[in-house]
């Protein structure tokens, strides 16, 4: 019996998964059947009429019945690329979004010594901050556990973990200042939003890193109450928003004493971040 060939496997996948409802079901094919072989995703065109190992086709044929049943391909394959850097995920951490690093480029627009990351989850914010800043040296605080350890491993895999202390806590509470910068992206999709969400986010990522329960700003208001706090002087506090949530959020910040407070968004336009700078110490005081 002849072995299938790495287009034979691709077209079957494709279909497989298009059926399913799975967007860019060839893209998640493509990614799942690199990761069964060992070889990087880009490699696959260059091989599509070589017969595929039957482990390997094996292995590719459980990653996609679990896709099918909406497993996330960070989940199956454990790993992200986020800022051009790969990230271990699990399911105890939300899977890193490219969106996110509008967070990271607006955080990087400063110079910065010392960083804090809120509900830090896989790390990625404060390890690609540290990583691009090579001087500073940050803390993540995550209320779970198993994202700390997720955090943690992440870390060492991109040796860092001199230079970041991950820490489980209930966002800043009994933390230590001074930072030069804090962010955070927090849980912000509104209890009644939930059900409209991907089934691969709604049943497959930790409720904790995705809402509060409630109208979504909950963590908002209990960052707010705790890092204006802990900025050093001109110190910068950035938080990732959902779209609609702009106004509100720039409200709380405004009234937390922040100055020069903003709202940037994403490539899509859509109101993606806040922030906020702490006043600058008084030289006349």
């Amino acid at each position: 019996m002849s072995r299938p060939t790495v287009a034979s496997l691709l077209r079957a996948a494709t279909t497989s998964l298009a059926s399913a409802g799975i967007p860019d079901a060839a893209r998640d094919a493509r990614a799942l059947l690199a990761h069964a072989m060992g070889v990087e995703a880009a490699r696959l065109t260059l091989i599509l009429p070589d017969a595929v190992d039957p482990a390997a086709a094996a292995r590719f044929g459980t990653l996609v019945q679990r896709r099918v049943a909406r497993v996330p391909v960070a989940q199956l394959i454990g790993r992200r690329c986020f800022w051009g850097r790969d990230f271990i995920v699990t399911a105890d951490v939300l899977d890193p979004r490219p969106e996110t690093e509008v967070l990271v480029a607006a955080a990087l627009e400063a110079p910065f010594l010392r960083v804090l990351d809120l509900g830090t989850g896989t790390g990625c914010i404060l390890l690609t901050l540290l990583a691009e800043r090579p001087a500073a040296n940050g803390l993540g605080v995550d209320l779970s556990p198993a994202a700390c350890d997720v955090a943690r491993r992440n870390a060492q895999a991109l040796a860092l973990n001199d230079r970041a202390e991950i820490r489980q806590g209930d966002w800043a509470a009994g933390v230590s200042g001074p930072f030069d910068l804090i962010v955070a992206n927090p849980p912000y999709i509104a209890a009644d939003e939930m059900p409209g969400l991907a089934p691969e986010v709604r049943l497959r990522e930790p409720h904790l890193a995705l809402t509060d329960g409630g109208d979504g700003l909950g963590a908002y208001r209990a960052i707010m109450a705790q890092a204006p706090g802990l900025l050093a002087p001109g110190g910068r506090l950035l938080v990732e928003i959902g779209p609609a949530q702009g106004a509100s959020v720039a409200g709380l910040m405004a009234a937390a004493g922040l100055d020069g407070v903003a709202i940037l968004p994403d490539l899509d336009g859509r109101d993606r971040v806040v922030a906020g700078r702490a006043m600058a110490a008084n030289p006349c005081r």
